[in-house]
């Protein structure tokens, strides 16, 4: 054997590059679990932990937060998107909305991480701030087409839609193991609530821009708020 080759029985050495792609599908994958475990206040240094790299790794890899939230969470917020589109092609807006609505939620109690997703916000993942701005205006359209058969009350303002699902996630996050299905008895009752005829006019909305602001507060530089979950 000449100096300095690979003896036959030795394999030879992967490129960094598929390390680095291994190292990386490893992080998201570990990623989904932590956060639909415990949400997305779950530290970095947790994923680490779980994907069996280190935190350098993870930071070569991801480094912000909001970049490792984009990877794990862009076909979760695809599947999002999908269902406001369904809703747009109902025949029946009504029909439509309310099967949002349902979905939606669903969506949000099967994975504690979209819960949160839906009701914080993060500038550095763009791909899904993209999304969930477009399948919003989507949102919007059908309120209006729902509003327009009379079955949606009037008074119902396109911001409370994140109102509906920071409640959603309150409840998904406060009956997690003892009453799991507690979010369909909520949400049947917000829609049943937002029915017309109305019962009685509603406060003024707090408005789109302030509850922007609130999720962002919640979510200061890709970190979120203290939640109670499994490991509390």
């Amino acid at each position: 054997m000449t100096p300095g080759a690979q003896h036959p029985d030795v394999p030879a050495a992967q490129p960094l590059r598929s390390d680095a792609e291994r190292n990386r599908e490893r992080i998201i994958a570990a990623a989904r679990k932590v956060f639909a475990r415990d949400g997305l206040n779950a530290s970095m240094a947790s994923v680490a932990r779980e994907a069996g790299v280190g935190i350098a790794t993870m930071f070569r890899r991801f480094p912000s937060k909001g970049e490792l939230v984009d990877a794990v969470f862009y076909d979760r917020m695809d599947a999002y998107a999908n269902a406001v589109a369904t809703a747009l092609d109902d025949p029946d807006p009504w029909h439509g909305f309310v099967g949002y609505l349902q979905t939606a939620c669903g969506m949000q109690a099967a994975d504690y991480g979209f819960a949160d997703l839906l009701t914080l916000t993060f500038p550095t993942a763009k791909g899904l701030e993209r999304r969930r701005n477009e399948a919003y205006e989507g949102m919007v359209e059908l309120i209006g087409r729902a509003k327009a058969t009379g079955r949606l009350r009037e008074d119902f303002d396109p911001s409370d839609l994140v109102l509906i699902h920071m409640a959603n996630a309150g409840v998904v996050n406060a009956t997690e193991g003892a009453a799991p299905d507690a979010w369909r008895r909520v949400v049947a009752l917000m829609i049943q609530s937002l029915e017309a005829p109305s019962r009685g006019p509603l406060p003024d909305p707090a408005g789109h821009d302030a509850l922007h602001q609130a999720m962002r507060r919640a979510n200061p530089a890709g970190g979120v708020a203290p939640r109670q979950g499994k490991n509390s």
